[in-house]
């Protein structure tokens, strides 16, 4: 053992005992997942997974381990809640610490253990919070980093702005989590990574590991008397096809049975690549089902652009603005276009939409484009109307409750096709416009979070209240076009 004791690999593989998920007391053993890690990994290390592969344990016994047995090193766990970081502290650093062998603690017994934190005698600590910003450190992990962007925002904020940068050239990060939503920085961070197209990433720079489900050789069932969903067969084919992605019927089964579990999370707690990842995320996204259904039936697509009259529904954020451009044919909305910025005048807007060559006939601006400026004292509206002359500009009456105008856009998202390319950033806003967390009773308030997202959902929202049928007359024929129709689907048919 004396021997072996200068290898940290040896040291992970033979010193450490764990609590299964049986939970029996068992010596780890890094799985196949782990050890690709531990062969993969660099300074800066990106890990976007499926769930139960083991990654926080691997990463904080690697954490303890470098601490125990280097001087004055300090490693940092931060987790996403209060009730994580002790559980991650009690199983992931004492329970490990306190079963090695007493000969090794010898070696370098600890100065000081409190609920959240241990220092040695060798100058070195490791401590776990939710949390880390000052002082420098050596090692640090972001357990499930996807999911405080998602539900801590100004967490997040404070990770990005304050624990990061307090790496020491030279040290170990580790970001892992499993994909929360297409919102916040992990997500970011994992398409900042993706355009290394493959290539070693600098000191400075994130490599990203993507750990699938299809990857995990426990993930298998036995095949026979499983159901397995036509659709699911449809999935396999998609993933070979597109992909070249191949699964045995084994996996097949063990995926049919967890997706009927669940459901639409499936894709982001056991992801097959990694935009699939972070398309999951339903339960506090206002608009997840409708637009899900959307890409199902084509309606996000290169959809025709007619040289018929524009629409433009709009909504003025304190900096923001956000705008929806509406075509009505065929009995059909379409949304051929979006247009977002902050920091921008009116008469900016009314250039770079006049540049886009649409026939405009209404303009939808929010209940409060009336209210003059206290600066100007002008308002919103008589603007507008003074830099579109002859289009109709109108103000929707504001909705007595958020939830109202929010039905209303979920009512009217499956009668709608959307420019897949002219509406991307739009389209990424219905996607992510989602709900507060409340962490004091543990669940999705009926708040939406403001943020980039918020305003193009707001201005979604306007059309969802403000069109109506009368406002609409055509000033040219609209020809026919090859757009299948949406046609609502039969629940438990699949049609």
């Amino acid at each position: 053992m004396v021997s072996c004791l200068g290898d940290w690999r040896w040291r992970l593989a033979n010193l450490y005992w764990i609590v299964d998920e049986q939970g029996k007391k068992v010596k780890f053993q890094p799985n196949t997942e782990q050890l690709d890690l531990l062969n993969e990994m660099h300074y800066y290390n990106l890990v976007l997974k499926a769930r139960q592969l083991g990654f926080t344990t691997l990463i904080d016994l690697l954490a303890l381990d470098q601490v125990f047995f280097t001087k004055d090193y300090t490693a940092a766990i931060i987790a996403h809640g209060l009730t994580e970081a002790g559980k991650i502290f009690r199983n992931k650093v004492q329970y490990p610490w306190k079963h090695l062998p007493d000969a090794v603690k010898a070696l370098n017994p600890p100065t000081n253990v409190s609920a959240s934190e241990m220092v040695f005698s060798n100058g070195s600590s490791i401590s776990v919070a939710t949390s880390a910003r000052s002082g420098t450190l050596q090692f640090l992990h972001i357990s499930e980093y996807g999911k405080i962007c998602r539900r801590y925002p100004e967490k997040a904020a404070e990770i990005k702005l304050g624990a990061l940068p307090a790496v020491h050239a030279g040290g170990l990060v580790f970001v892992e989590s499993t994909a929360e939503g297409t919102g916040g920085h992990f997500f970011e961070m994992v398409k900042e990574a993706e355009k290394l197209g493959g290539k070693d990433p600098n000191d400075m720079e994130f490599k990203l590991h993507f750990y699938p489900w299809w990857k995990k050789d426990s993930y298998r069932l036995n095949p026979e008397g499983v159901m397995v969903e036509h659709e699911v067969l449809e999935y396999f084919d998609m993933l070979e096809e597109k992909h070249g992605i191949f699964v045995d019927d084994a996996q097949v089964a063990w995926y049919a049975v967890k997706r009927r579990m669940f459901k639409d999370d499936m894709k982001q707690e056991y992801p097959s690549t990694p935009d699939e990842a972070f398309s999951g995320a339903m339960e506090e996204r206002y608009f997840g089902e409708q637009m899900a259904a959307a890409r199902r039936q084509g309606r996000i697509a290169s959809i025709p652009i007619l040289p018929a009259a524009v629409n433009l529904y709009w909504d003025l954020g304190r900096d923001t603005t956000a705008i929806w451009f509406h075509q009505y044919a065929a009995l059909q909305h379409r949304m051929v276009d979006y247009m977002q910025d902050a920091g921008k005048t009116l008469d900016h807007y009314a250039r770079e939409i006049q540049k886009k060559g649409y026939l405009l006939k209404n303009i939808y601006l929010p209940h409060d484009a009336g209210d003059k400026s206290v600066v100007t004292d002008k308002s919103a509206e008589s603007e507008v109307k003074r830099l579109f002359p002859g289009v109709k500009v109108r103000v929707v009456p504001r909705i007595p409750q958020k939830y109202m105008a929010v039905n209303l856009a979920r009512s009217k998202i499956p009668e709608c096709y959307f420019h897949d390319a002219n509406c991307a950033k739009g389209i990424d806003c219905l996607d992510n416009y989602r709900k507060k967390w409340n962490e004091a009773i543990g669940n999705w308030s009926d708040e939406p979070v403001h943020d980039q997202y918020s305003h193009g959902a707001d201005a979604f929202m306007q059309f969802a209240q403000g069109w109506e049928p009368s406002h609409e007359t055509f000033d040219v024929p609209l020809p026919n076009v090859n757009i299948r129709p949406y046609t609502p689907t039969v629940p438990g048919t699949g049609m």
